[in-house]
C-alpha cells in the first residue's frame, strides 16, 4: 500500500470539496478503492500504486478546470473523472471572444471590435501599445489577456504598474506605509482583478508575488522573464521611464502598455513620453499598436458624449491659436 498527499494551494479547499465534503464524496465513490480523507487544504489518499498516479492525474484535471473557470459543478467533476479525454469533451473552449471566465459567471470578452483586434495583436506580438480615451477597456482587456494567459500556464507571473502621478491631487499627506500611500494609484488594476480571480486566490497570488501591482519606479533593475507585464496609464511616463520599463522583458515575457494622450497629468515642466515612444519604435517587428476611440467606449452611454464634446472643445482652442499665431507671424511681415 502506498500514500499519496496532494496540496490544494491554489484554489479554495470548499470550491474544491463542497459543503459538507459534497463533491469529495462524489470522488470517493468513483475512486473507491482508495482509502482517501481531506485535511485541511490536503488530500490524502491510500491505496495500490496504478490507482493513485490514476488518482493524481483526474485531481490535478480537476484543479486545472476550477482554476480556469473559477468554479467546478458536481456534474463536471463526474464527467472528469470518468472521460478519457475531457480536454475535448467536458472543458469548454473560449469561444465567442471569451477572454477569462470570471468571478459569478462573469464572461470577460472583447465587446468592441477595437477590442478585439487589441486582443489579436496581442498574441502576434510580445510588445502592444493600446491607446485610446477613457472607458475603451485597454486596461481591463490587457488585464483580462494576463490572466488568461497565467491561467493557461503560458506565463508564471503578472506584473501590472502605473507611474505613481497624481490626477490633479495630492495624496503625498495620506497616513500609512508606501503601500498605502501608492494603492490608490494602482486601485484600477485591483478592480480589474478582483473581477477576474477568486479572493482567496487572488490573495494567494499577491502574497506569492505570482501578481505584483507595484509602481512604475519599481521596476528599475529588473529583468522580468516568463511574465506578462502591463504598464497602464503610460501617457503619464516620461520618455525615458518607458524605456526602462520596455527592457526590462526577459525572452519570454509579454508586455501591454496603456495609455490615454488627453489626460496626461504630469507637471508642467515634464512631458509626456508615449506619443514619442510610439512614433520611434512603431516600425519594429514584434511590436504593435492599436488606437481605440469614442466608438469603443463600454462604460455609461454619456462618457462616450462627454469625450466627443472635450475633443470638439480641443479643436476648437487649437483653431484659435493656430488663427493668433498666423495673425501675429503676418503682422511682423509687415
Amino acid at each position: 500500500m502506498s500514500e499519496l498527499t496532494i496540496k490544494l494551494d491554489t484554489i479554495d479547499p470548499i470550491d474544491f470539496l463542497g459543503y459538507n465534503e459534497g463533491k469529495l464524496k462524489i470522488i470517493k465513490k468513483i475512486f473507491n478503492k482508495l482509502n482517501i480523507v481531506a485535511r485541511g487544504n490536503k488530500i490524502i489518499a491510500i491505496g495500490n500504486q496504478d490507482d493513485l498516479v490514476e488518482f493524481e492525474q483526474k485531481i490535478k484535471l480537476l484543479v486545472e478546470y476550477l482554476e480556469r473557470y473559477g468554479k467546478i459543478t458536481e456534474e463536471h467533476i463526474v464527467d472528469i473523472l470518468n472521460e478519457e479525454n475531457p480536454y475535448e469533451t467536458v472543458f469548454p473552449q473560449f469561444k465567442d471572444n471569451v477572454l477569462v471566465h470570471g468571478n459569478n459567471g462573469l464572461l470577460i470578452k472583447a465587446r468592441t471590435t477595437n477590442q478585439q483586434n487589441m486582443v489579436d495583436l496581442s498574441s502576434e506580438n510580445d510588445i502592444l501599445f493600446a491607446i485610446g480615451p477613457a472607458g475603451t477597456g485597454k486596461t481591463y482587456t490587457a488585464v483580462a489577456l494576463a490572466v488568461r494567459a497565467l491561467k493557461n500556464k503560458t506565463v508564471k507571473k503578472i506584473i501590472l504598474t502605473r507611474p505613481a502621478v497624481e490626477a490633479g491631487e495630492n495624496l503625498g499627506f495620506l497616513p500609512g506605509d508606501l503601500k498605502d500611500k501608492v494603492d490608490p494609484y494602482l486601485r484600477p488594476l485591483y478592480d480589474a482583478l478582483d473581477d477576474m480571480i477568486p479572493t482567496d486566490k487572488l490573495a494567494y497570488f499577491m502574497q506569492n508575488r505570482i501578481i505584483e501591482v507595484a509602481p512604475l519606479a519599481y521596476m528599475r533593475g529588473r529583468t522580468l522573464d516568463h511574465a506578462f507585464m502591463i504598464l497602464d496609464e503610460a501617457q503619464n511616463a516620461t520618455q525615458l521611464q518607458l524605456k526602462m520599463f520596455l527592457t526590462r522583458i526577459g525572452p519570454s515575457a509579454k508586455c501591454i502598455i496603456t495609455g490615454d494622450l488627453s489626460q496626461i497629468d504630469l507637471p508642467k515642466n515634464q512631458q509626456s513620453g508615449l506619443k514619442s515612444t510610439v512614433e520611434i519604435l512603431k516600425n519594429i517587428q514584434g511590436i504593435g499598436i492599436i488606437k481605440l476611440t469614442e466608438e469603443d467606449v463600454v462604460r455609461h452611454r454619456l462618457v462616450k458624449a462627454i469625450i466627443k464634446a472635450f475633443d470638439k472643445e480641443k479643436d476648437r482652442i487649437d483653431t484659435l491659436k493656430d488663427k493668433e499665431k498666423a495673425t501675429h507671424e503676418n503682422s511682423e511681415k509687415v
